[in-house]
């Protein structure tokens, strides 16, 4: 290790709520508070993106569930959001006639709790009850309560858990699979579920019927039910790690089938099909491929695929969506979207052919469908400069406009463009650039942005909030297709895996010198932006590339690589980094480790790091620790937590518009003009004692 020595003296910033810990993170917002929100235009452009999160002409996005389309919708109104519901014909109209379900703002006042909403699920065929989950404060744990649609009352006598990290679904009118803490052994390593119930109404939950066990190592245990009229099937299967998984259909006798694919392969069943996409070679199709077989024959030994998609360098699944008698195949080449229609021909088979016509650097995605019903679908397109249209289609129908987004920010004199950027090894790595005619003015202010992990792939989108508070006063927004990412597929997420990780690091900063070489900005003009696994990724280019970065914001970041399997849920990603108690991966983890990676006598970009208290999947330690060792060090360090938000930073649209103003005036100030190094001080709260003692990080 670097500088930092086995027995960590900054550990007493990982007791969460701890009284020293909690008085240096107040002492530390109050400086970042004094330096950037004290900003002449702060407030101004914290309003603007606060109206863009409240606008009441959003595009409000919905589900299906029978004959009722579900939104949950926050505003200036309902800042924690009401869940609500309307029909189809009036979903049609400029201004729906919503049904509120439940208000949060309500609820959360009545009974004094900072309610985050955190989804529902519809009981099917019946539409009548929901398990709804709602979290404290926007943590990944969750209580849940059975809400009843027609009294718009939550159930007494109903399923209900406290909170905890539950995974809960519909086995029947009277039943739900689930897992829970249930106290000790009930538990994965990693706080995940390790035990699957069938738990009947109007019984404890402690006396539920085991059905499914994990191993204490694995990930999580799963179960759930397939209500599709005529093939009622239910599931149950674990997640060895991240990546590797099993599925097991569970038989109405208790016994287990095993589906056999590979443990890296995803794999589901649809009406009489099983959907495979294996991550690996599989039964001579490549990694990243779709596949097709018959679900019974499948069980009876045949491995016969029907091929609905093969990869090759270039273009990629991205996703896949069924109606009631399609699938609709949405893949990526060089990052861009393409769409087909599949159609399976009775005898074997399936033909094929494009849904519409897709614009060159854009998003298009589906949205929604109704497989059991119709051959409709919600089409969602957009693009760097285009805000979103929401059409309605039928296939072999055509479709319709159900609702356009208004521009947010002025595109006035921007442009986009797609680049290829060479990484160390030769690796042509592609990135966006949206922004100003720099062949015409000259390098300007730049926002660099990237992950590089758990196959997240970063697609071109209508950022309103970026849009305002960045382009729209002359900013340069890029986003880096590095590998990590699942852009192309599971190679170009395996080739930054573990030991490799420093490849993603490598494509990041080859990216950096590309946009210098192009004349896009300078190094003191480059700013860069990542959170979570992107905030590793921040802490790499920190610590790795410093002489790349006029100022680099780390967000919700995973730090310390030698500590993160024992924090929260950690242990869940050792699939991706490593594992620090296997000697064989414990030196690399050092070498990737930013924590570790300070020293006293490098030059660093100044760097703000913001975490919350609440959030219970990137340990807060992580950016606790590393701003008080570049503070000690007397490196330029900002530090701002936010006491509420979970692993998202907010809570609420307030929360969200305070961050992204933070995060946008940080970098506009030091990236556009030089200013005064501010040194820190020392420590000035002190531990009494050191306490004994981060989909995925992939969000």
């Amino acid at each position: 290790m670097r500088n930092v020595s086995d027995d960590d003296p900054y550990l007493w910033l990982e007791d969460v709520s701890g009284e020293d810990a909690l008085a240096w993170v107040a002492e530390r917002n109050a400086e970042t508070a004094g330096e950037v929100a004290g900003d002449a235009g702060f407030d101004a452009l914290k309003a603007r993106v606060r109206e863009v999160l409240d606008a009441s002409d959003r595009i409000p996005y919905t589900v299906r569930r029978g004959a009722h389309l579900y939104n949950f919708w926050r505003d200036a109104e309902h800042v924690r959001g009401v869940w609500r519901r309307t029909t189809l014909e009036s979903y049609r109209r400029d201004e729906p006639e919503w049904d509120v379900l439940l208000d949060v703002d309500a609820l959360a006042a009545a009974e004094d709790e900072k309610w985050v909403w955190d989804g529902a699920r519809v009981r099917r065929p019946e539409y009548d009850r929901a398990l709804v989950r709602l979290s404290r404060d926007g943590g990944d744990a969750v209580v849940v309560r059975e809400f009843d649609l027609g009294t718009r009352e939550f159930v007494d006598d109903g399923f209900r858990l406290p909170e905890a990290k539950t995974r809960i679904g519909w086995a029947g009118p009277d039943a739900v699979l689930v897992g829970t803490d249930l106290g000790p052994g009930s538990l994965t390593d990693s706080g995940y579920p390790r035990t699957v119930l069938r738990w009947r109404r109007g019984t404890p939950v402690e006396d539920a019927e085991p059905v499914f066990e994990a191993a204490p190592e694995d990930v999580s245990a799963w179960g759930y039910r397939d209500t599709t009229p005529g093939f009622e099937r239910e599931f149950v299967g674990r997640s060895l790690d991240f990546f590797r998984g099993e599925t097991h259909l569970l038989r109405p006798d208790g016994t287990l089938v095993r589906i056999d694919v590979p443990e890296d392969a995803v794999a589901y069943a649809h009406r009489r099909y099983l959907i495979v996409t294996p991550k690996s070679e599989w039964l001579g199709q490549p990694s990243g491929s779709l596949l097709a077989f018959d679900f019974d024959a499948f069980l009876a030994g045949d491995r016969t695929p029907e091929v609905l998609f093969t990869p090759d360098r270039r273009t990629a699944l991205a996703g896949h969506t069924w109606t009631r008698n399609h699938l609709v195949l949405e893949t990526m080449r060089d990052v861009s979207t393409h769409i087909e229609v599949l159609t399976p021909v009775e005898g074997g088979g399936w033909t094929r052919e494009p849904l519409v016509g897709v614009p060159p650097l854009s998003a298009v995605s589906v949205v929604d469908t109704d497989p059991d019903v119709s051959d409709e679908y919600f089409l969602d397109v957009s693009g760097f400069l285009q805000p979103s249209t929401l059409r309605l289609g039928r296939i072999g129908a055509g479709s319709e406009v159900l609702k356009q987004a208004p521009h947010r920010f002025d595109t006035a004199g921007l442009t986009v463009a797609q680049h290829f950027a060479t990484s160390r090894d030769g690796t042509r790595v592609p990135y966006f650039v949206v922004g100003p005619d720099h062949a015409a003015g000259g390098p300007g202010p730049t926002l660099l942005y990237g992950y590089g992990g758990f196959e997240v792939s970063l697609t071109p989108y209508y950022g309103a909030v970026t849009g305002r508070a960045w382009l729209e006063r002359g900013g340069t927004h890029v986003i880096a297709n590095i590998r990590g990412g699942g852009e192309y597929g599971p190679d170009w997420h395996q080739a930054a895996l573990g030991a490799e990780r420093p490849r993603a690091f490598e494509d990041f900063a080859a990216v950096a010198e590309d946009l210098v070489a192009r004349g896009i900005t300078t190094p003191a003009m480059l700013g860069a932006q990542g959170g979570s696994n992107g905030g590793l990724l921040m802490g790499a280019m920190l610590t790795r590339h410093p002489e790349l970065f006029g100022a680099i914001v780390a967000q919700v970041p995973l730090l310390d690589m030698t500590r993160f399997h024992k924090l929260l849920a950690g242990a869940s990603w050792i699939a991706e980094y490593g594992d620090p108690d296997d000697e064989a991966d414990l030196p690399h983890l050092r070498e990737l480790s930013p924590y570790h990676r300070i020293e006293a006598d490098r030059e660093y970009p100044p760097v703000l790091l913001m975490t919350s208290t609440r959030d219970d999947r990137v340990h807060p330690g992580h950016a606790r620790k590393t701003a008080a060792r570049l503070r000690e060090l007397g490196h330029r360090v900002l530090f701002h937590e936010n006491t509420g938000g979970g692993h998202a930073g907010a809570g609420d649209n307030e929360q969200a518009a305070h961050n992204s103003a933070l995060v946008h005036t940080y970098l506009w100030q030091r990236l556009t003009r030089t200013a005064t190094p501010t040194i820190p001080g020392p420590l000035t709260a002190t531990p009494s004692a050191a306490p004994a003692t981060p989909s995925g990080t992939g969000s």
